[in-house]
């Protein structure tokens, strides 16, 4: 059996979306290294033992590959990358109160209800919920 042990997402400021993503969405540091060369190497996971042998790579994204893609992909509107939650409004509420910038507010999308926020270092992240 294959599964997805590591994903990235590309983010311009490594030290500023782990601070995002660890404080404000809610994961935990998995791996936060500095193996040399200037540009550490974290991953954050999902807190609680949830999803303990899956991981997402802040991946520096100033590179002459990473910078066009993730630009191209947040100019298009896409999201870099889709979270679930048991509860999107409730998460859409708490997230608001911290500040945190919604480009589309919760809506129903056939059979899920999806969000889109900023992560502050160039990414739009959906949240997404299955309904019903």
């Amino acid at each position: 059996m294959i599964k997805v042990a590591m994903t990235s997402v590309y983010v311009e400021d490594v030290a500023k979306a782990h601070a995002f993503y660890t404080g404000v969405l809610g994961f935990e540091t998995r791996t936060h290294v500095n193996p040399g060369g200037g540009k550490p190497f974290v991953t954050v996971g999902a807190r609680e033992g949830a999803q303990p042998d899956l991981e997402l790579l802040l991946e520096p994204g100033d590179g002459p590959i990473a910078e066009p893609y993730r630009r191209a992909v947040r100019e298009a509107g896409l999201p870099s990358i889709v979270f679930s939650v048991d509860d999107l409004r409730a998460e859409f509420e708490r997230l608001r109160g911290e500040g945190v910038h919604f480009v589309r507010e919760p809506e129903k999308q056939g059979p899920v209800l999806t969000a889109l926020l900023d992560d502050t270092v160039g990414n739009l992240i959906q949240l997404t919920q299955p309904l019903g």
